[in-house]
């Protein structure tokens, strides 16, 4: 599977990190907030050294509670990102997690083509899809139910793998139909979903691939890792790289994560178990 930005390449034949960019004040993990130019470069820097092959650069943060903000500023956080990834690397393909066309297009018009990592999987916004086609770039598409200030008042579902399954079956159909050729799929971990909804959906991950495009695991110390665990975000690392092999295992591509390095580590494991395993090298 190869995802492609214009001249940039995402090659997802071994799963890769996706190095989380948060241009804001107030994201859930304080370790992830780089506000000004020069911290960005530094952690733009630091996830490359550490193997990141995708950024994902966002304005906007979706945890509850969240200060609300208006287009402006957000395209103004996440241009101010895009140009601190482009004077520290040329190559990198750039996702940008907004809900908001306005912000595509302006970002597409200034930078290029990058990838639109939308929370909303376009329900948000109804011009997203369209601008998303226009501008032929790929497409993150994302599960949840109301917004981030609401989504946990909508929990409730007779069968949350058959739902989601049946929400990204007309989802790729309303996608492939406006013209958007690259889609990637994100269960959505926490958005809309208690913490024992979560897990079943990890469990569960698999039965995504029936529809042929990368899924992407956003799981990087979430609450359904540090409630179970009693701890806080800052403590939630080791949790997080138990999930991220999990999700590996259900078929993950892109595994979205704060800490690089760690997520890269579990990524290099997990291929050398696979692959010696299926090489007969040693039994289950």
């Amino acid at each position: 599977m190869r995802i492609h930005t214009g001249n940039h390449t995402l090659d997802l034949d071994i799963p890769v990190v996706m190095a989380i960019v948060n241009v804001t004040p107030d994201s859930f993990y304080a370790g992830s907030r780089t506000f000004e130019g020069d911290a960005i470069a530094r952690r733009v820097e630091q996830a490359l050294a550490e193997g990141a092959a995708v950024l994902d650069v966002g304005g906007y943060s979706s945890r509850p509670g969240a200060e609300e903000v208006t287009p402006a500023e957000e395209y103004a956080r996440v241009a101010r990102g895009f140009e601190a990834v482009r004077q520290v690397s040329a190559e990198i393909p750039v996702s940008v997690d907004t809900f908001r066309a306005e912000v595509v297009q302006r970002l597409f018009d200034r930078f290029g083509p990058f990838i639109i990592n939308d929370i909303s999987g376009g329900e948000f916004d109804p011009a997203m899809i369209e601008t998303a086609a226009r501008c032929g770039v790929p497409f993150i598409a994302m599960h949840m139910r109301g917004t981030p200030a609401t989504m946990q008042q909508y929990t409730d579902y007779e069968d949350i793998v058959d739902e989601l399954d049946a929400f990204f079956e007309k989802k790729l159909l309303r996608l492939r139909r406006a013209g958007v050729e690259q889609v990637i799929l994100d269960p959505g971990f926490g958005f809309a979903k208690n913490t024992e909804q979560n897990y079943i959906l990890l469990g569960k991950l698999g039965c995504f691939r029936r529809f042929g495009v990368p899924l992407l695991a956003g799981i990087s110390r979430k609450s359904m890792i540090y409630k179970v665990l009693g701890c806080k975000p800052e403590e939630a690392l080791a949790g997080t790289c138990a999930l991220h092999w999990e999700a590996l295992r259900g078929g993950a591509s892109i595994l979205r994560a704060h800490d690089v390095r760690a997520a890269a580590d579990v990524i290099r494991l997990h291929h050398f178990y696979t692959q010696n395993r299926c090489d007969g090298h040693f039994s289950e």
